[in-house]
């Protein structure tokens, strides 16, 4: 603020020296441009609109030519309308006028910068009265100096599978109108002089929103026009029947080593036949490129004949072995099966920033392994496993709220009717995770979102309490606001993200500490349970026996036996959570992982009998 504040003083004191000096004719003339110097416009979108409600958007600009340090926005809505959760800013209601103001990230703006605010709102009303910093959203309000009238009659034209023609009525000025303004998603992506506009390059089966500003010839623009949406045609990237619940596992590359899972346990357990997709998990993110995880156990491990899919063994001069091969033949044997390539995880998010410095290479590069020619046919997409964007995971990052939309548009871009999933934090609380990043978005250019709806309590809190790690719903007691499945869920759906584009989050393992007295939630512990693979975690299969359930809370199952206590989901607890996603719409469900399910597949089992 110390900088912002010099530069204020500074001009005080040169306008004080040339009033000195100058006859005061001329200081009127000055007047103008001493005014221009910090101004600001808004206009504003519906992103979305789903009959009783929608999404907006306030874009803010400094049309200015020196720095803003921050800015306010006001407007007021009609009765029967309002706004209510947000995001890049806050927002405060009296009666139906609003105030908006930024983030500590968003409030300083540059000459020419633009920044935004959004919000879900109910009813059907348009904002008015509009002003920032106290001005005219439109950039007018000077004498004699009217801003055009808003563009109006906005409406698509004809639509393909990657264009969209729009046109509208012309706008008017005393000083005629220079150039359009076309927003869509609330983002400029063209300024023309005619009333007509083609928008290409789009994707396929996606809803776009439009909107449209006049600017006049001394540069003061109108309020937006009214927003149309449109849709292209085609499939959009999701090949899957109309109605199709997705059922998704995820295949862990270094699983063939010590838990000796393969591809074949995927087809000798049942698995594949119910499974819609696999994430193959992970490959690596390094120099600003996606790259292979471990070379050896995908692309390299040989075979014998009865280890294999099809009962054929590898020979040492096959081009191409390893789970690669044995997913391939999986994938022969069911038809219907899709696979993506996920990359990131916990361990490999850290890449992640870097690499969206340049979103468009490193699409490419992602696009360029996962179509590499020795495993055509293989991959129907990739997943973004980006733990967590503008956010603290393993490590941190401070890319801003912006990168998860930039990664996704980069990607679908890159990757046209491939798929283009990424699975996504599930931490609901009050200015959590799901806050940090525009998920919404980014959702626009994903197939689906797979929303991490587990491990929200664990032994890292050695102490206790002791609570179920895959919560679907609060309970008295719960260690924290915001850390179940529903509160994500309807977190997410309240931004403005399609419920058909998520996936409620199966663990097929449990968590568990030690030293517990009590057999109910919330008792306290004296550190991690020991699991065969790690402390404080063991699979489904080791624990349904080992430490049958005990009893249920939140939706989902916990056990206390001996001096242990665990929380897992169990085929029924499953069931009541298949239940809750379709009485959502949401798209379908997902699990980490193959290895934690038994020999027979008693958990992929509730999952696809739940979401017939």
């Amino acid at each position: 603020m110390r900088s912002g504040t010099a530069r204020r003083f500074k001009r005080r004191i040169t306008a004080f020296g040339i009033a000195l000096v100058l006859p005061i004719g001329l200081l009127v003339g000055l007047a103008s441009p001493a005014q221009a110097a910090e101004q600001a416009t808004a206009t504003f979108i519906k992103t979305s609109d789903w009959g009783t409600g929608f999404g907006g958007q306030w874009t803010v600009k400094n049309t200015g030519d020196t720095t803003m340090d921050t800015w306010k926005l006001e407007w007021d809505f009609p009765s029967g309308t309002t706004a209510g959760s947000h995001w890049n800013g806050t927002i405060t209601k009296d009666g139906n006028h609003y105030t908006a103001t930024p983030s500590s990230w968003n409030g300083s703006l540059t000459p020419g910068q633009s920044t935004t605010i959004g919000f879900n709102g109910t009813g059907g009303g348009e904002p008015s009265n509009c002003k920032i910093n106290g001005k005219p959203c439109d950039g007018g309000g000077e004498p004699g100096d009217a801003a055009p009238t808003a563009p109006s009659g906005l409406k698509a034209g004809t639509i393909t599978d990657t264009s969209i023609d729009l046109s509208w009525s012309a706008a008017t000025d005393d000083k005629g109108v220079s150039k359009y303004h076309v927003f869509r998603n609330g983002t400029e992506v063209a300024a023309v002089t005619g009333t007509s506009y083609k928008d290409s390059g789009l994707t396929k089966g996606t809803q776009y929103s439009y909107s449209v500003t006049a600017e006049d010839t001394i540069g003061q623009t109108s309020p937006a026009s009214n927003t149309v949406q449109a849709t292209t045609t085609g499939g959009g990237g999701n090949p899957d029947p109309p109605g199709q619940y997705k059922k998704m596992g995820y295949f862990t590359e270094w699983g063939v080593y010590g838990r000796n899972y393969h591809a074949k346990n995927i087809d000798t357990s049942g698995s594949a036949g119910k499974l819609t997709h696999i994430n193959y998990a992970f490959g690596n993110v390094q120099g600003g490129k996606c790259t292979i995880g471990d070379s050896y156990a995908a692309i390299d491990k040989a075979y014998t004949a009865d280890q294999s899919v099809d009962g054929v063994a590898d020979t040492w001069d096959q081009p191409l072995r390893g789970n690669f091969n044995q997913l391939l033949k999986l994938k022969k044997k069911n038809p219907n099966l899709k696979i993506l390539w996920s990359f990131g995880g916990w361990t490999w998010s850290g890449g992640f920033g870097d690499a969206m410095k340049n979103p468009a290479a490193f699409a490419e590069s992602c696009y360029n392994l996962v179509n590499d020619p020795r495993w055509q046919g293989l991959f129907d997409g990739i997943d973004l496993d980006w733990e967590y964007p503008n956010a603290c995971g393993l490590s941190c990052d401070t890319s801003g709220p912006g990168v998860m939309k930039d990664m996704m548009q980069a990607f679908r871009t890159k990757f046209g009717d491939q798929l283009v999933t990424a699975a996504i934090t599930a931490d609901g609380s009050d200015g959590g995770k799901i806050d940090k990043a525009d998920y919404a978005g980014g959702a626009q250019y994903a197939d689906w979102y797979n929303v991490m709806t587990y491990d929200f309590f664990g032994a890292w809190a050695k102490d206790g309490p002791t609570a179920p790690h895959s919560p679907l719903r609060a309970y008295n007691g719960i260690p924290q606001d915001g850390f179940n499945s529903d509160a994500a869920i309807q977190k997410l759906k309240a931004k403005g993200v399609s419920a058909d584009k998520l996936l409620l989050g199966i663990g097929f393992y449990g968590r568990g500490w030690t030293g517990v007295t009590q057999s109910e939630p919330g008792g306290t512990a004296t550190g991690a349970a020991p699991g065969k693979y790690e402390a404080g975690i063991d699979d489904y299969k080791e624990l349904k026996n080992r430490c049958p359930a005990t009893g249920t809370v939140g939706g989902t199952a916990y056990a206390h036996c001996g001096n242990q206590w665990w929380s897992y989901d169990t085929p029924s607890t499953i069931n009541g959570k298949m239940d809750y996603a379709k009485q959502q719409g949401l798209g379908g469900a997902f699990f980490w992982e193959l290895s934690g399910d038994t020999s027979n597949g008693e958990l992929m089992t509730a999952i696809d009998s739940g979401l017939k």
